[in-house]
């Protein structure tokens, strides 16, 4: 009997960054699932080799995290949730 091959890193992004999202110039927008789909992955080799995550910690578990996508006017909160392979964005700030 074989194992069903391992799940990857996945993002979910909150009710409200998701709007802002939405509200951003398509090639903006575009430009942030494509980092935090990638930034999921990048998480996901840093907890699995038990390293820290990219970003600046927001708390002393190495659950949260702050980021700027290089370049753009976007900054983003994620948080580590190891268990089902996930990270979540609850805060996103676009500035105008």
């Amino acid at each position: 009997m074989s194992e069903a091959p391992r799940r990857g890193w996945t993002v979910w992004t909150e009710e409200i960054p998701a709007q802002t999202m939405l509200d951003m110039p398509p090639d903006l927008s575009k430009k942030v699932v494509n980092f935090l789909s990638a930034l999921a992955l990048e998480v996901g080799g840093a907890v699995d080799r038990d390293r820290r995550p990219p970003g600046d910690p927001m708390d002393d578990l190495g659950i949260r995290f702050s980021l700027q996508i290089p370049g753009e006017p976007v900054v983003f909160e994620y948080t580590v949730l190891r268990e089902i392979a996930e990270i979540r964005i609850p805060v996103l700030v676009w500035f105008l």
